[in-house]
């Protein structure tokens, strides 16, 4: 039994002292409310990835407050303004790329509603890419886009609500898909990662969500892209058209129809591609649709 008050350890059957004078590691103060512990805590922010400096900087703030929340005299101000400016030179030019990197990653993870997870994989990404002069001469947006696809592909494999596409994340950034492609390419070849399979099951799931499909149409699509591996017909065409087609299938099987377009406009392909993929499919599975 450990008695906190003595600092002592003792026997439950004989009232034998094992250990005493023990170290309390624990806090000097006593809460009993989590709203009270949370005040009296005494450490910083943990530790962060999608920070330049990993949240372990000193930043002299702009207001001319002291730790007290007292004016700063007036006699020092000008120091203070000078210090402050030598701080802001101080970061290196090396460093300024790191730093605007991180913030495009955090604020395009944010935009696509990516877990912070996912963030700091994609900031790991870029941090390592740093590291080894991979961004010297290069736009930093692009591969800070890079990054972001690279995490969302890693992370998606177990997981496929968190995959994203070109499209989604040039929506966002405001770069090229050409551009994200290339740089995402020149990551794997440094880093020598191999880049994970996509398939078209990954992007099921969000698509019907968002035409508001029940879950039997969800199962029909399932079917229908096991049985399009297994005849192989899937090798050479985009894993997004083909989860379309199959979305599009199965809902005019169920009586849950949606049309050509809806589906292009929730998934991010032409209308063409998935006409094109539902006639092989037709034709190969031997479906009967009537249009």
């Amino acid at each position: 039994m450990h008695d906190s008050e003595a600092g002592e350890y003792i026997c439950g059957n004989c009232g034998l002292v094992l250990h005493e004078h023990v170290i309390d590691r624990g806090p000097e103060w006593r809460a009993f409310k989590e709203e009270k512990i949370t005040k009296r805590v005494r450490v910083g922010a943990p530790l962060t990835n999608l920070m330049h400096d990993q949240g372990l900087s000193t930043e002299i703030d702009a207001r001319n407050y002291d730790a007290y929340g007292r004016p700063i005299p007036y006699e020092i101000k000008s120091d203070i303004y000078r210090l402050r400016k030598l701080q802001k030179r101080a970061m290196e030019t090396k460093e300024k790329t790191l730093a605007l990197g991180l913030s495009n990653i955090s604020r395009w993870c944010n935009h696509l509603a990516l877990p912070e997870y996912v963030a700091e994989t994609a900031a790991l990404t870029y941090r390592k890419a740093w590291n080894q002069g991979i961004t010297r001469g290069r736009h930093v947006n692009e591969l800070s886009a890079a990054s972001v696809y690279f995490a969302s592909r890693q992370c998606g494999a177990t997981n496929h609500e968190l995959l994203r596409t070109l499209k989604e994340i040039e929506d966002v950034s405001g770069i090229s898909r050409k551009k994200i492609g290339k740089s995402y390419r020149l990551l794997l070849k440094n880093f020598d990662y191999l880049s994970p399979k996509q398939r078209p099951e990954g992007y099921v799931s969000k698509i019907l969500k968002s035409l508001g499909i029940t879950g039997q149409t969800e199962e029909i699509v399932y079917k229908t892209l096991a049985a399009a591996r297994e005849a192989k017909l899937t090798s050479g065409k985009g894993p997004v058209g083909r989860a379309a087609a199959a979305c599009y299938i199965a809902s005019t099987l169920t009586g849950e129809r949606r049309t050509q377009a809806e589906i292009a406009e929730i998934a991010n392909v032409t209308e063409v591609t998935i006409r094109n993929r539902s006639r092989d499919l037709m034709k190969e599975l031997m479906f009967e649709v009537y249009l």
